[in-house]
């Protein structure tokens, strides 16, 4: 068995995109396999980012060979881990992945700026992260899936008086970033995410769905927002991208986003919206629907589980907040 001192780690920005393009390919096809995703436009996106050589991270090495990698990105006071993936069929894949990650958390602790670190790497299963990454904060969540197939046979369901149903368009790009602040304050998720504390951080967050593909392509006709005409003030939304292309059995959407704002809360308008874009979806030759939900969020569960998901694999998102721990930003190891 390959030992940690044969790993050799050196700095992602010595790498063409060339040079891990194979590995990049070969990651591509584990989340096509295990999660329906299509991960190339997100790989496309990587790969010029390494070629412009201002991407921080690691690259791990056996004898001269490329076996893994990881990469983060600063966002102000926080760091946000990208990715941490280690080659199918490795002969020590758990020691890799330690050395990359201790090296990836070294640079974060001598960060002096970074007092957060979010992780959230859909590959790995629930329980595999945290020993890479002592002293974090775990917090459970499901990758649900749900065939469309019986969708397209339900009546729609009539927006309630008062309120309109519609179309995203980009005049409802600062409402909802509102909206998302007011339905994530005090909530779990914003734990998780702090983009969610804030309007400037919801801003963003809403930017990166609909500009980049990390959550894949979003789908404007796919994403419905509920408002009252008379204001315009948004009642909920759901937003939605393609995560897979046309195939045989059709595209795979995913939802980004679906929040209620809370004084239209007990009104069943979350059901409303994720059904109506179940049922919309098939019309534009969609087969299957996924999305991620917070494992302790009971509630959502319990709709996501009433609307046909099913869970179709478990992983784990990782925090570090040194302001609201009142601790070191990452734990001494003896």
């Amino acid at each position: 068995m390959t030992s940690p001192q044969q790993i050799e780690v050196l700095d992602l920005r010595h790498f063409t995109a060339r040079q891990l393009r194979p590995l990049l390919d070969q990651e591509a096809e584990i989340w096509q396999r295990r999660l329906r995703w299509d991960y190339r436009s997100s790989i496309d996106l990587l790969l010029q980012y390494l070629d412009s050589r201002i991407l921080p991270g690691f690259v791990a090495l056996i004898r001269g060979r490329i076996c893994g990698y990881t990469f983060f990105v600063y966002e102000g006071s926080k760091a946000v881990v990208g990715d941490l993936y280690v080659e199918a069929g490795h002969p020590a894949p758990l020691n890799t992945a330690q050395t990359l990650a201790r090296h990836l958390l070294d640079v974060l602790e001598a960060s002096p700026d970074v007092d957060r670190i979010e992780a959230q790497l859909l590959l790995y299963g629930a329980g595999s992260l945290p020993p890479l990454f002592p002293g974090f904060t775990v917090y459970p969540r499901l990758f649900l899936e749900s065939s469309l197939r019986l969708q397209e046979r339900q009546r729609p369901v009539p927006a309630p008086a008062g309120l309109e149903l519609c179309s995203w368009a980009p005049g409802f790009y600062q409402p909802s970033a509102e909206l998302i602040q007011a339905c994530y304050t005090e909530h779990l998720d914003s734990e998780i995410n702090d983009q969610y504390r804030s309007l400037q951080g919801s801003l963003r967050f809403l930017h990166n769905i609909v500009r980049f593909p990390g959550c894949g392509t979003f789908d404007p006709e796919s994403s419905w927002v509920l408002r009252r005409p008379a204001s315009g003030t948004l009642a909920g939304i759901v937003l939605c991208s393609r995560v897979a292309p046309m195939g045989p059995e059709g595209a795979v959407a995913h939802v980004t986003q679906l929040c209620v704002a809370p004084a239209y809360r007990g009104q069943h308008l979350g059901r409303l919206l994720l059904e109506h874009c179940m049922r919309n979806l098939p019309a534009r030759h969609h087969s299957a629907l996924t999305l991620t939900v917070t494992e302790a969020n009971r509630e959502a569960v319990q709709l996501y589980r009433s609307s046909g998901f099913e869970t179709r694999h478990r992983f784990d998102a990782l925090v570090l907040d040194k302001q609201r721990s009142g601790l070191s930003l990452l734990p001494r190891q003896s």
